[in-house]
């Protein structure tokens, strides 16, 4: 009783805290069978809850296996305080107790990728770049984080990953600026919105900069704080030959 009604309450704050698809849900739905009629029945209409009468035999059985399972759980809790901590490890030979998790770390700083465009037809200094919305991952300051779990945004997802690393690692960035260049409607229905509306940007670019939430010291209603970090992809033209050998040789022209 006890482990699956803290397993659904750590689930639910999951929920509310962050976006992780449909992982919670199933886990809530699998921490359920923690439970019986007998239990259930405190908070839903059960009219025959079925009567299970357990011999001393079978409470021997279930306390042995209780202390088997604390006892072998030892390593694993120590291991999730430990600062070299193994993620998806197994401590014992019959793999009744292990470790696991979606991710093996999480970062600390936050790096957002963000798609800008301009229509003008030569970039310079005093060039005005509009920013592309996504539909879940952080972009304008002043929108309130969304909450789209159990859906999952992929594109989205994948930009999260893409700020992690160089382009170079994610190079299927550069066919989504190739398609935002043409005005691909399959592309466009994955974002919250285009800034050029039913026309088509000249260059596209993609900007990087860090992202935390404000505190009192910041003095600001915005939801997010965000400071320019680095240059993540160059501006890109159709018109652009080593776009189009990349999308040549990639075979996605």
């Amino acid at each position: 009783y006890a482990a699956g009604v803290l397993t659904i309450l750590f689930q639910l704050t999951l929920i509310l805290s962050g976006n992780l698809s449909w992982l919670n849900y199933i886990t809530i739905v699998i921490a359920f069978s923690c439970f019986d009629d007998r239990f259930l029945r405190y908070f839903f209409s059960i009219k025959h809850p079925i009567d299970v009468t357990t011999s001393y035999f079978r409470h021997g059985i279930i306390i042995a296996v209780t202390l088997g399972i604390l006892f072998l759980s030892i390593k694993p809790a120590r291991n999730l305080i430990s600062r070299r901590q193994k993620m998806n490890a197994s401590f014992e030979p019959l793999h009744l107790v292990n470790t696991y998790g979606a991710f093996g770390s999480i970062t600390r700083d936050r790096y957002e990728i963000i798609i800008e465009g301009t229509d003008e037809d030569v970039i310079t200094s005093e060039t005005k770049w509009k920013e592309y919305e996504f539909k879940g991952k952080p972009g304008d300051v002043h929108r309130m984080p969304v909450i789209v779990s159990p859906y999952h945004y992929k594109l989205d997802w994948q930009m999260w990953f893409a700020a992690m690393s160089t382009y170079q690692h994610h190079p299927w960035i550069i066919n989504l600026v190739a398609k935002l260049l043409q005005g691909d409607p399959d592309t466009l229905s994955l974002m919250k919105q285009s800034p050029f509306g039913k026309e088509l940007p000249k260059y596209i670019r993609a900007e990087l900069y860090h992202y935390r939430f404000p505190t009192k010291k910041d003095h600001t209603s915005d939801w997010w704080i965000r400071e320019w970090a680095d240059h993540y992809l160059p501006p890109l033209s159709l018109d652009d030959p080593s776009l189009q050998h990349i999308l040549d040789r990639m075979g996605w022209k």
